[in-house]
């Protein structure tokens, strides 16, 4: 586990000696449950808590849908109706399902927003940050091929447009594009293929969620100073750290039931909210919907694939020497996933010899201006592609790559930093007091 100094479980009973000799799981369990963790972390450390929560939601609640669904073209809408009017608590299991996607989302952008300021992407954690954004492209292929599955207007037409996007790569896109469809068009095969991965994607998650968890207790928890704990001695680690359990099992569960208490109001109360209206209508392959937009949560990185059209000047460069190979469809799809890899490269981009923005001054603006930059582009995918919405999007996704490719890299070499405080002691007692000896 983490290389923190800190007491390992030893078995006492003969019962718990002999498991622990043949299985050692019950130490596995006490180092995690025990392990030291800094005692300054602050309230935006609960989103671990709230996205296990979502996970364990989505895959109980998936397997109780997938005993009534029916994955065929001709029955889907029919068998989601179903579930919604004559399985006993089936609209209550599907809106827990539809909604749980979107707190998964919400959490999982918040936990990576909090990692991109207080720097949990820097040595020794590139890796737990690589593990996290691998998890986050899997929920998003999750969410997308789940939203196709009810076979509404917005399912059949998100699954046309987003499925053509890979036809935009040159040579081999018409083939991927084919591959995925199972056939020349959206049809019956492509809705099996989205549901036998839809409901293995969540198992591959939950995999990858434990590699994530042995990776940080690996390395050691991160905090808000980004000061390391102190590995010395025991004694030094244990003035940084408290145990996970009772003290922050404990925070968790308080955070865990607030915001578990405004989903289930949402959940109760308004349901269909962030749902699109022309999804309750059935799947009609010759009525075009007058605006294709997708759920919210890929709104954003949508917003970039639209910016970069025919006539912005990079792409029409792009184009000229690349001899066409790279047009404006194309360039499009690299723009969109070009802006997650971003994220995914922020530990190798990123100069500053300090890990947390809390000692950032200049950084600070500028990881402000990203998080309103990312909600504009949230809004900007929503609106039609037409001016002004189109210029705005592209305004966004120009500030995005720059953020990541140009100012964090300059930040790193000009700024100059505010001092950390010497210990995960000192800050805590900074903020809480000194203990009484």
């Amino acid at each position: 586990m983490s290389g923190i100094p800190h007491d390992h479980y030893e078995p006492k009973s003969k019962g718990t000696k002999w498991v622990e000799s043949r299985l050692p799981v019950i130490g596995l369990l006490y180092d995690t449950l025990m392990i030291p963790t800094p005692k300054n972390l602050n309230w935006w450390w609960i989103w671990g808590i709230v996205l296990a929560f979502c996970l364990a939601l989505q895959i109980v609640t998936g397997i109780v849908l997938v005993m009534h669904y029916t994955p065929h073209v001709d029955l889907a809408f029919a068998s989601v109706e179903h579930i919604m009017r004559n399985v006993n608590g089936g609209h209550m299991i599907r809106y827990l399902h539809m909604n749980g996607a979107s707190l998964f989302f919400f959490a999982v952008y918040i936990h990576i927003f909090r990692g991109l300021y207080y720097g949990s992407y820097k040595a020794p954690r590139e890796i737990t940050w690589i593990v996290g954004m691998i998890i986050y492209l899997l929920m998003m292929a999750a969410g997308f091929m789940g939203y196709v599955l009810p076979w509404g207007q917005m399912s059949f037409w998100g699954a046309t447009v987003i499925t053509g996007l890979f036809g935009a790569i040159p040579f081999i896109g018409e083939a991927i594009q084919t591959w995925l469809l199972g056939g020349p068009a959206v049809d019956n095969a492509t809705l099996n293929r989205f549901f036998s991965l839809h409901y293995l994607v969540p198992f591959v998650i939950a995999a990858l969620v434990i590699v994530h968890i042995w990776a940080f207790h690996t390395t050691g928890n991160n905090n808000p100073t980004g000061v390391d704990v102190r590995k010395g001695s025991k004694e030094e680690a244990e003035k940084d750290t408290l145990p996970f359990w009772p003290y922050f099992v404990i925070k968790d569960l308080v955070g865990l039931a607030i915001v578990v208490t405004i989903f289930f109001a949402i959940v109760g109360f308004m349901p269909n909210y962030l749902g699109h209206p022309d999804n309750y209508i059935e799947a009609n392959p010759l009525a075009t919907p007058a605006h294709i937009v997708p759920e919210w949560y890929f709104l954003p990185f949508y917003a970039i694939l639209r910016a970069f059209t025919a006539d912005v000047w990079v792409v029409m460069f792009t184009s000229w020497i690349t001899g066409g190979i790279i047009d404006a469809k194309f360039f499009g799809v690299l723009a969109m996933f070009g802006a997650i890899i971003a994220m995914a490269l922020v530990p190798w981009l990123d100069t500053s010899r300090v890990r947390s923005g809390r000692f950032r001054p200049m950084f600070k603006w500028w990881y402000a201006l990203l998080v309103v930059d990312f909600i504009v582009l949230m809004w900007a995918g929503a609106m039609p592609a037409e001016p002004p919405y189109s210029t705005i999007s592209l305004i966004g996704a120009t500030y995005w790559f720059a953020y990541f490719f140009v100012i964090l890299p300059i930040l790193g070499v000009i700024e100059k930093p505010l001092t950390p405080p010497a210990t995960i002691e000192d800050d805590f007692n900074a903020h809480y007091g000194k203990p009484a000896e």
